[in-house]
This record gives C-alpha cells, structure tokens and sequence, in this order.
C-alpha cells in the first residue's frame, strides 16, 4: 500500500528529483540606499551661492556710495600734490553732513586748504579735484598772481608756478574787462553780481577752490563757485601711483579706476604709493 505526500513541498517533487532549499527574499530595507545626494541640499547649496554674490554686490555699492571710492588722475592741475597717473581713494565720509543743519555723525567741516573732490558745477556727472581757497563769506583777491584773502595774502607752500606766461585775468582775477574765452559764458555774465571793491565775494553754501598748478588749471576763476551740496569727499590716500607719457589737460577731472595696468612694475612710482593727501 503507497504512503501518501504529507507535505506540500513533497507534492511538488518529481521522483528521482532533488530536494532544494528556497531563500528568503531580500527584506526592502536591505536594498542599498542610492549615493546621489538629494535634491534638496543642491538647491539649497545653489541658494546660498547665491545669496553670498548678492552680499558681495550690496556690499560693495554701499562702500562706494557712502564710504570710499577709487578716481585716477587725469590731469596736471594739482601738481606737485597730486600727479598724472595718481590712483587716490576718496573719503565720502569725512564732509558727508552737508549743507544741512541737523547731522547725525561728527562730519568735519570743509576748511580754507582742504583739497575736496566735487561733482562738477557745469557738468555734474563729472568729478573734479581741488584745493579750497574761499570759504562762505570771504572776500577773494589776485594780484600778480599772489592770493589774498579778506585782505590778507595766503602762504601756499603747495602753489606751483611753472609758466612764464602772463595773463591779466587769470593772475589778477577778478578782472571781468580782460576775461579769455575759456571762461564760462553763464559765468562770464553772473560774477559781476559777486564782485565788490575788486574782490569776489563768495556766497553762502559755496566755496572758492583753485588748482595747485596755477598757471595749468581751470578752476572757480573760470566757472564760479562750488555748491555744498555737489561736494563728494576728500583723497584720503595715493594707493597706486604710475608714470604716464602726457601732462593731460588742466580741468581736474577725475577717472575711475580701470583695469590692470601693463608692466606696472616699470611704471609704478614706488615712493607715491600710500601717501596721504594733504
């Protein structure tokens, strides 16, 4: 009599066939976890890269706006104080009150020999630099080329007289019958209205300003006066200096600073650099 399967794994087996185990399936945790990082920390590693250039950006329109900004000489008008191919950086803090009356800081006040950077009266989108010769209130007088000030003639140990030429208007100013045409016509025509016993009186809010090179600078002398409101700050420090192959003109317009200069260590003037301006 034949015994029956008792199991049903006995059932399946064929006769003669070989018995095999069955292995347990492979648990889901088992399943070895993918090596790509996951999608968020790449956008947030991307935000935050981000975020850092913009910090930077701000940053930097904040420092040029308000505190320093780097200009290069253009021109001879203030030599030997500041030379073609100077790099300066400007302080916008120092004079940052301005005209009004309530200041918040302790801005310091624009004094007779402070040389100033200023947005140009005539074309403001200009930057111009200068040395301050009249203050609001003060009576301003050329003869031969001396400078005398409510009376009284300036010691300018940085005034520089380099032409032995001679111009009537220019080094007895203000003398309107013998102005040059490099004179401004608005201002040819509204200085008359400053002017009283032969000297020039400067308004309030305004200030007189002359280039160091006297003879080699178009100065208050040929566009009146500097408005409170248009001045930017003062050099502070010559941080680059290079030797150029022109003079360039007389007018003292400033230059942003551009890009590398070539073969700046036969150029560099090594004994300018870190100079403070005075």
């Amino acid at each position: 009599m034949n015994r029956e399967p008792e199991t049903p794994q006995e059932l399946l087996l064929a006769p003669g066939a070989t018995k095999v185990e069955s292995q347990p399936a492979t648990p889901p945790s088992a399943v070895p976890a993918s090596s790509a990082p996951p999608p968020r920390r790449e956008h947030q590693r991307g935000l935050f890269g981000i975020q850092a250039f913009f910090t930077v950006v701000i940053f930097s329109i904040f420092v040029i706006t308000f505190v320093a900004q780097a200009f290069q000489i253009p021109s001879g008008s203030m030599e030997n104080t500041l030379l073609v191919g100077d790099f300066l950086l400007v302080d916008k803090l120092h004079f940052a009150g301005g005209a009004s009356p309530v200041r918040f800081l302790p801005y310091g006040s624009i004094q007779r020999g402070d040389i100033i950077v200023f947005n140009f009266p005539v074309e403001p989108s200009e930057f111009v630099v200068k040395r301050v010769i009249g203050l609001p209130g003060d009576r301003i007088q050329l003869r031969n080329k001396m400078v005398y000030v409510n009376g009284v003639s300036l010691q300018e140990d940085y005034a520089v007289h380099i032409s032995g030429s001679y111009d009537n208007y220019r080094d007895n100013f203000p003398r309107q019958r013998n102005a040059t045409r490099e004179v401004d016509q608005h201002w040819r025509s509204e200085m008359v209205q400053y002017v009283s016993d032969g000297e020039l009186v400067v308004p309030r809010d305004e200030y007189f300003v002359l280039g160091d090179n006297r003879e080699n600078s178009a100065d208050s002398r040929y566009w009146g006066f500097v408005p409170r409101n248009n001045i930017v700050g003062r050099p502070l420090v010559i941080y680059l200096s290079v030797k150029t192959s022109g003079q360039g003109g007389s007018d003292g317009k400033l230059m942003h600073s551009g890009p590398m200069l070539a073969h700046l260590t036969q150029l560099a003037r090594w004994n300018r650099m870190f100079r403070l301006v005075r």
